[in-house]
């Protein structure tokens, strides 16, 4: 399937032939001087806003403490987001923030308010291929909805993320809430955030994802 490659990660060579010219790609990661630190962008709704907590409890505050100097979080998270609000601020954010790796966290209000999961994708989609023209990387953090939503929609819900980590070669999280969501001592009374007590869960569910992304762009950098 199609997708869109930023020409930024490429090393394009040309041979030519027999009157043939052959183009070679090869992928790299995006590269960061030594002496800076990569950026990472957490663009989400209420679950990485830390609703209904102190600032300092919520997941991402704790991934900017497990990286320490490592890096820069940036969070851009809004409580009840959709991936429509979420598009319209998404350029400037990229422009402002520069980041080399973007987390996307978005698509759980537009599940609890009945959205077309079409429009989720095609919103979404586009946050993807903006951050890739920006050579940044990707890394997609899904969510599911209440069963109670019907089982045709919740497939189609969450096949989204699925599809889009195949269209566009991006790491997903399947499920933000893996270990959490039926656990009723780490769910708020509103049964949809989290607890402070689940926050260092969802980092740990995180985590094996981003990683890796890290990683690539500090062997980057230091070749």
């Amino acid at each position: 399937m199609k997708r869109s490659i930023p020409v930024a990660w490429h090393k394009l060579n040309r041979m030519v032939t027999g009157g043939l010219v052959v183009l070679i790609v090869t992928l790299s990661a995006p590269t960061i001087n030594a002496n800076e630190r990569p950026i990472v962008l957490v663009m989400g709704d209420s679950l990485s806003a830390a609703y209904g907590l102190e600032n300092d409890q919520g997941w991402v505050t704790l991934l900017e403490k497990r990286l320490s100097d490592q890096a820069t979080v940036a969070n851009a998270s809004i409580s009840g987001e959709t991936t429509s609000g979420g598009l319209q601020r998404f350029s400037d954010i990229l422009t402002k923030q520069q980041p080399n790796i973007v987390l996307l966290e978005l698509g759980g209000n537009d599940g609890l308010r009945g959205l077309a999961p079409t429009q989720m994708r095609d919103n979404l989609a586009r946050m993807i291929e903006q951050s890739q023209e920006a050579d940044a990387q990707v890394l997609l953090l899904g969510i599911d909805i209440p069963p109670n939503y019907g089982q045709a929609y919740r497939d189609a819900f969450t096949g989204v993320y699925y599809s889009l980590a195949e269209e566009y070669d991006v790491p997903l999280v399947p499920f933000l809430l893996e270990d959490i969501a039926l656990n009723q001592a780490l769910m708020q009374s509103d049964g949809i955030h989290p607890t402070a007590d689940a926050q260092p869960i969802i980092l740990d569910n995180v985590w094996p994802e981003l990683e890796p992304l890290l990683d690539n762009i500090y062997q980057a950098s230091a070749e």
